[in-house]
């Protein structure tokens, strides 16, 4: 194939041994002690048995082949620069390494009589995802699938350690390897905030007392979701049919996706006043709580579900990015001109309550969301989370970081994430993207049990869900009912909209 890249003709087995930080081989810069780099105390975490985590990108292309050279090629370009993409793990370092692009892209030789090619590639991403990596090279791979999907003519999956960034620094890099479809010079355009400005005109004095009691609202909820989080790192656990604190080892976790309207989602958003984020949330919990409500989900609660629904407790941990978020052209200038650059993995996490009860109204759930939600933006909780692992592994050791990190995924029922991504389309690696699904997987038999993922890319959201099939056993009724559930809340909000113009 193209030149010599690794060919593959079916899925990679999964294995379940984990390999650990120490590896030694391949060729290193003669520089190398110059170029050297401890690993972080996230990254440890991230290599442990318990939470040894790697995060997939899919991408689906507009092109009915992938031209593997021009591929290659423009990864040399950026990722050849990158200090993380371009090092590997020695000894608990990361050391700065030449790349064999041979060793990193794959080519699937694919049947083409392949029957149902969506089902094909969530398996295949799943075996991939619980395949250790080769510790002897830098811990990245690309595998190109010549197939066509309900969404796409081909499609790319990248397979990237979480200890070499966060999901919001690793898909900030790969986007900044993208460029305009209409523009092939210009970086991908991304949504801007839109944030309200404060009301300054009921004068200084009425303000300075707006700032006192809004200061006090941030120092009352900080208190409050650090001693939730604190509590659920060490003995509050959910209550509910997904959740699961005992983790079976021979469990596997599938990683599943689905596109859905972006459009339908603004509606929502616009007409109930919220943030996309607040609304995704709210879609969620719609979603989960009509699955937890399906005949065939009734489970130990049997006939008397529905009277213990309000007495469940299910919450999310909601992955926050705790710096300042890095530009695509900042990330151009570290990997062009070896410009300095925020990196690696500053992302604390925030506890929220997911409402479950079945609502008359589909828009209450979203209403719920931004209640919620208020509260945890006026709050330090995030990054005194941050700071506490860090702290941890500081002042206690490893174990106890460890414990820390692990007791919050085990105890709560899911793991959420929402990533922005470009509003028009984009060239990637000299292809059109069609659509941009992150997933990240943590070991087989450990939590979280389910971990649920949104972007956005030009008019759609993709959402993937991985879970250990223990607790769902068929991702695509839960992907079923997000659909559901947004069309539901769409049909909510034209109805208002009609019933107003009949009044």
């Amino acid at each position: 194939m193209e030149n010599g890249l690794k060919i593959r003709t079916k899925a990679a087995t999964p294995l379940k041994t984990v390999e650990h930080p120490g590896s030694e081989g391949g060729d290193v810069y003669d520089d190398a002690e110059d170029q050297e780099e401890p690993l972080s105390p996230y990254g440890h975490l991230y290599h442990t048995e318990f939470l040894n985590t790697c995060i997939m990108i899919i991408f689906g292309f507009a092109d009915k082949a992938l031209d593997v050279d021009v591929v290659k090629e423009s990864l040399e370009k950026y990722f050849g620069l990158h200090p993380r993409f371009s090092s590997k793990l020695v000894k608990e370092k990361w050391v700065r390494s030449k790349i064999n692009y041979q060793d990193h892209i794959v080519v699937l030789d694919l049947d083409p009589s392949i029957e149902n090619t969506d089902r094909f590639l969530e398996d295949y991403v799943s075996d991939l995802s619980s395949t250790p990596f080769d510790l002897s090279k830098p811990l990245w791979e690309f595998h190109a699938l010549n197939i066509k999907t309900s969404y796409a003519e081909s499609v790319g999956v990248f397979k990237i350690h979480h200890s070499i960034g966060d999901g919001m620094s690793l898909i900030s890099l790969v986007l900044s390897c993208s460029r305009k479809t209409s523009d092939p010079e210009e970086l991908p355009s991304m949504p801007l905030s839109t944030r309200k400005a404060s009301k300054t005109s009921d004068g200084a004095f009425y303000g300075f007392f707006i700032a006192i009691w809004l200061m006090l609202k941030l120092m009352w909820n900080t208190l409050i979701g650090y001693i939730n989080l604190l509590a659920s790192t060490h003995f509050l656990k959910d209550t509910n049919d997904l959740h699961n604190s005992e983790f079976d080892e021979c469990s596997r976790k599938k990683i599943v996706y689905r596109l859905i309207s972006l459009d339908d989602l603004k509606l929502v958003k616009n007409e109930t006043n919220v943030t996309i984020n607040d609304a995704v949330l709210g879609v969620t919990a719609a979603a989960l709580s009509r699955y937890l409500h399906m005949p065939s989900n009734e489970g130990s609660l049997g006939t008397k579900r529905d009277h213990h629904k309000k007495k469940l407790r299910l919450r999310a941990a909601v992955a926050v990015n705790v710096r300042k978020a890095v530009g695509l052209k900042d990330l151009v200038d570290m990997m062009e001109n070896g410009s300095k650059c925020d990196w690696g993995n500053t992302t604390g996490a925030i506890v929220i309550p997911i409402h479950v009860t079945l609502e008359k109204d589909p828009l209450e759930y979203v209403r719920r969301a931004k209640h919620v939600m208020d509260q945890k933006k006026l709050s330090l909780e995030a990054t005194l989370s941050f700071y506490t692992v860090m702290s941890s592994v500081k002042l206690l050791g490893m174990k106890w970081a460890l414990k820390v990190a692990y007791g919050l995924t085990r105890n709560v029922t899911l793991v959420f994430s929402t990533v922005a991504g470009p509003v028009e389309e984009i060239n990637f690696c000299g292809h059109r993207v069609t659509h941009i699904t992150p997933a990240a997987r943590t070991t087989d038999g450990h939590p979280p049990g389910v971990v649920i993922h949104f972007m956005s890319y030009m008019n759609k959201m993709s959402v993937a869900v991985c879970a250990n099939q223990d607790l769902i056993p068929d991702g695509h009724k839960l992907l079923d009912e997000v659909e559901e559930s947004l069309r539901l809340m769409k049909n909510a909000v034209l109805q208002k909209k009609l019933n107003k113009g009949l009044s």
